[in-house]
């Protein structure tokens, strides 16, 4: 039978993937658009059976940004699911959790220690879910997500299409990443009731480090490309650069200081086997053949 599912965030880079998925099986996806209106949302998801919350902002100038987008809304989104009585499946991020390096990956039981705005704001939002009485949820906290229509990506197969790929941030460092129909997976997943109650991350078994990546965009768009590190310094400069540059635009740069934060932390890797356990997903696409799709599309 037919479910309606609404998703925030529809038109982005995973919730049209979501969106997608959702057709292809026979259900019908319900874009939900901002302004939010708590109101306006209570009677439409009286109508729907889940409510997918994928809206948010990863990238901003303004520290006051972050928590509009990734607290604000959320508290009327999950207000709203909450008074029509329906599940939320909530989609925060790794970064919620803070950094952790290949030889400790956090598990969800770990304390969180969020470093970046972006992290501190994904885990207020978080707050905001479980803190609701009444609300039925699931939070997910996907790592690195990539694919068709990642705008992350393309700067990454330019520079390869150009011949030079840069390799910058700490080499022992590593990452989770998922490619976007795994991810999808478990966010439809979650959409039918697994994991409720539950935080669950998102990821492949196998983190990736800054050269494995560099080296998946070589082969998959110009082997003959050098990848050239990149020294600390000329990236630190870079951030500050980005900073100015930022405050001058009000566009957040490529690289500013809290995308340096990251880049110098000692990675961030999770486990992966609850998503396993209580969604039944385990990601199928590794890292070389998902770069491969996504600049195929790009």
């Amino acid at each position: 039978m037919s479910r309606r599912i609404a998703v925030t965030g529809a038109s982005g880079f995973i919730g049209s993937h979501v969106c997608e998925q959702l057709t292809a099986r026979g259900d019908v996806p319900v874009p939900i658009r901002r302004p939010y209106d708590r109101t306006v949302l209570a009677t439409t998801f009286g109508v729907v059976d889940t409510v997918i919350h994928l809206a948010g902002v990863v990238s901003a100038v303004r520290e006051s940004d972050f928590f509009s987008a990734n607290v604000d809304a959320t508290r009327v989104v999950a207000l709203a699911a909450r008074e029509a009585g329906t599940p939320l499946v909530h989609i925060s991020s790794l970064a919620a959790a803070g950094p952790a390096p290949p030889s400790a990956p956090r598990s969800e039981g770990d304390a969180s220690a969020p470093v970046t705005t972006y992290g501190r704001s994904k885990l207020q939002g978080e707050d905001v879910v479980r803190g609701l009485d009444g609300l039925v949820w699931t939070i997910l906290r996907p790592g690195v997500v990539y694919g068709p229509r990642d705008n992350a990506m393309r700067p990454l197969f330019a520079y390869a299409r150009r011949g030079v790929l840069p390799l910058v941030g700490n080499a022992s460092a590593a990452y989770t990443f998922i490619y976007v129909d795994d991810a999808v997976r478990a966010v439809l997943a979650a959409a039918d009731g697994a994991g409720r109650g539950e935080v669950v991350f998102l990821g492949h078994e196998h983190p990736v480090s800054p050269s494995d990546l560099l080296e998946a965009v070589r082969a998959a768009t110009n082997p003959g490309a050098s990848i050239i590190r990149v020294p600390r310094p000329v990236v630190r400069v870079a951030a500050v650069l980005g900073d100015w540059f930022g405050a001058v635009t009000r566009m957040p740069a490529t690289i500013n200081s809290r995308r340096y934060v990251e880049l110098y932390s000692p990675g961030y890797v999770c486990r992966v086997d609850r998503m396993r356990d209580r969604l039944g997903v385990v990601a199928q696409v590794g890292l070389l053949d998902g770069i491969r799709r996504a600049a195929n599309a790009s």
